[in-house]
């Protein structure tokens, strides 16, 4: 079992020196990933309901700030060595695939290649109206978006005309270190469990019925004719912190989950000490390949 650390950049994180402590605190524990939150903009006074809280309002406010990902995670690179960084998630549909290429490709190449891309389309309607972009059809978009960063990472001279991006003859370097840069589908429902078997390199949930969603990522993935064991499995599960993180974290296994999410903030009392606890006590324990 691999072991995330989610909401990496908000709280006392936002900043360089917590930016920094979290960073290289959650490398020494044994972390393997850090996952950056994302919204562009908070609308005062929205009404669209935020999935993962029982009064559909998500923590915060307007004044707390959540840095842009990708430049968050470039100071988190450059202050550690091994530990992959990951957005979870980024609302690939507010940006434009071909700037969005590239800056991820940046991020990836100034990394040593230990960048994943988590995406998801979106809960806030507001969010989108404020930036111009249209709600509606956002699912195909990022599925568009998602084969359109694929192809200029891919090679040069590409043409595209598609739905919603036309482009021809465009080139954009540099490459991701690898060739490619993974790309996890985040979300708690049904469709994006389909999206992840369909196109996904991967599944983020955050939340539903999590034994349900990863089966049927796998099976959409055979469906379409893809390697199902191939998709990399990330689920919150909040059994990890309580009575017995043991049973939590066998049960998880089970489901063929092959990374547990930690959120920063809640967990760690932003502190290296909690951290590092957290290493000893489970990462240590649990190192082990997920069951199948």
């Amino acid at each position: 079992m691999k072991f995330g650390i989610s909401f990496a950049n908000v709280g006392t994180f936002v900043k360089g020196k917590g930016a920094a402590l979290l960073a290289q605190s959650a490398e020494a524990a044994g972390f393997d990933s850090l996952w950056t939150v994302e919204h562009i903009l908070y609308p005062e006074g929205y009404e669209s309901v935020y999935p993962y809280a029982p009064d559909g309002k998500m923590p915060g406010s307007g004044s707390n700030p959540i840095p842009d990902p990708l430049v968050w995670l470039g100071y988190a690179a450059a202050v550690t060595s091994t530990i992959r960084l990951a957005t979870g998630i980024s609302l690939l549909p507010e940006r434009h695939p071909l700037t969005f290429a590239k800056e991820v490709a940046t991020l990836d190449v100034l990394s040593g290649g230990r960048v994943t891309l988590g995406v998801g389309i979106g809960w806030l309607r507001e969010e989108f109206e404020a930036l111009d972009v249209p709600w509606e059809r956002r699912g195909p978009r990022t599925e568009e978006y998602m084969e359109v960063m694929r192809r200029v990472w891919a090679s040069d001279d590409v043409t595209f005309d598609g739905e919603f991006v036309s482009f021809s003859r465009a080139s954009s370097n540099p490459k991701p270190a690898a060739g490619r840069i993974p790309i996890h589908i985040g979300g708690h429902s049904e469709a994006a469990a389909r999206r992840a078997g369909r196109v996904g390199d991967g599944l983020f949930l955050a939340g539903g019925d999590m034994a349900h969603l990863l089966d049927l990522a796998r099976n959409t993935a055979a469906d379409c004719g893809r390697d199902p064991e191939a998709l990399e499995m990330s689920a919150v599960h909040l059994g990890l912190f309580g009575d017995d993180p043991p049973a939590a974290i066998e049960e998880a296994e089970s489901w063929g989950v092959e990374r547990l999410m930690v959120p920063s903030v809640f967990y760690f009392r932003n502190t290296a000490e909690g951290l590092a606890e957290f290493g000893e006590s489970v990462i240590a324990n649990h190192d082990g390949p997920a069951l199948t």
